[in-house]
């Protein structure tokens, strides 16, 4: 779905086109450095190019697509050094996330995180599935934790993930790992033990941290220091 700033910005065509980038990015077939040709993605896309333009801005105003000297528009790229910090920033949003969960999650959210998680364990490889439902999880606990700041906190830090490409979750042992993980997080809400939902949720970023950067470090991804 597009999101609610890009609804209340751009028209129907140019969030349409958003969103098509949007998801051609986060799947990787526009990858970092990728140049944004407004006559090429308007003939591909079967669009002007005036909804392609402000879809282009859309995506800039959210920190995905910068400008680069005698280039033009690109899709943004990652440092080593903004990796390790996104994910630094990550796992002290969605520890804070789970710690108010286990304050404030109702028991039909927690019964909602369990459906999921058990939902991606029938999942198979589907790996389109799992990213939905896995995205639906962490969204689910975030909203059990009843604070707007974090939420807009966690959307504007999301935002940017979606640089790095496909979903960790595409390696089929990260998948069920992720799923045992979830479960441990769940276990400590549903006991609403506070300190231990925030070390599982911890410790849940950080493996997907670990995997991330060996996918990075086998891929073309350009992670350099700036």
């Amino acid at each position: 779905m597009p999101n609610e700033r890009a609804e209340k910005a751009g028209s129907p065509q140019g969030v349409n086109a958003f969103q098509r980038l949007l998801d051609e990015i986060r799947q990787g077939s526009l990858p970092p450095g990728t140049r944004l040709r407004e006559a090429d993605l308007a003939r591909r896309l079967g669009i002007s190019r005036t909804p392609v333009r402000e879809a282009i801005r859309l995506l800039e105003a959210d920190g995905l697509v910068v400008h680069v000297p005698r280039v033009g528009a690109a899709v943004r790229s990652l440092g080593y050094a903004e990796v390790m910090e996104l994910y630094e920033m990550r796992a002290v949003l969605e520890g804070t996330a789970a710690r108010f969960a286990a304050r404030a999650a109702s028991e039909i959210e927690i019964a909602e995180m369990e459906a999921l998680n058990a939902e991606m364990a029938e999942a198979g490889d589907d790996w389109e599935r799992h990213y939905s439902l896995n995205r639906k999880f962490h969204l689910t606990i975030l909203d059990a934790a009843k604070n707007r700041f974090l939420i807009k906190s966690m959307a504007a830090l999301s935002r940017t993930l979606v640089i790095l490409g496909r979903s960790t979750l595409t390696e089929a042992q990260r998948a069920r790992t992720a799923i045992e993980e979830h479960a441990r997080v769940l276990n400590a809400i549903r006991k609403r033990d506070a300190d231990a939902a925030e070390r599982a949720m911890r410790a849940h970023v950080e493996a997907a941290h670990r995997v991330r950067m060996l996918q990075l470090r086998r891929s073309d991804y350009p992670l350099e220091d700036r």
